[in-house]
C-alpha cells in the first residue's frame, strides 16, 4: 500500500503538536506598544533624546562657524549614544533576569 503525502498547509489552523496548546496572540497597537516599551526602561527614550539634541546643536554650531562648540557637541553626542546603548542592554538583562525569578 502507498504511503499518503502529507496534508495540504492550512494557514488559517495552527500545526497539531503534541503537549503544546497554541494561546492567542495579544494584538497591540504600534502606539500602544511604544508607551510600554517606554515605561519598561525610560532611560532609552530620554537617551534617545539627549543623543538628538546634541547632534542637532553641534549641526548649528558647525553652520555658524563655533567649530569648538561643535566639537564638544559631537563628544557628548557619542556619550550620549553610549549611555543609551548601555540601558539598552541592561534593560534586555533586568528583563531576562525578572523572566528567569518568574519561572
Amino acid at each position: 500500500m502507498a504511503e499518503q503525502p502529507p496534508p495540504a498547509f492550512d494557514p488559517s489552523r495552527p500545526p497539531v503538536i503534541e503537549g503544546f496548546t497554541p494561546t492567542p496572540m495579544y494584538q497591540e497597537r504600534q502606539f500602544d506598544h511604544l508607551v510600554r516599551k517606554c515605561k519598561e526602561n525610560p532611560a532609552v527614550p530620554l537617551g534617545l533624546f539627549a543623543t538628538a539634541a546634541a547632534f542637532t546643536y553641534g549641526l548649528i554650531s558647525f553652520q555658524r562657524g563655533d567649530s569648538v562648540r561643535s566639537q564638544r557637541m559631537m563628544r557628548a553626542r557619542v556619550l550620549a549614544q553610549g549611555l543609551t546603548l548601555s540601558a539598552i542592554v541592561l534593560g534586555m538583562v533586568f528583563a531576562g533576569v525578572s523572566a528567569k525569578k518568574g519561572k
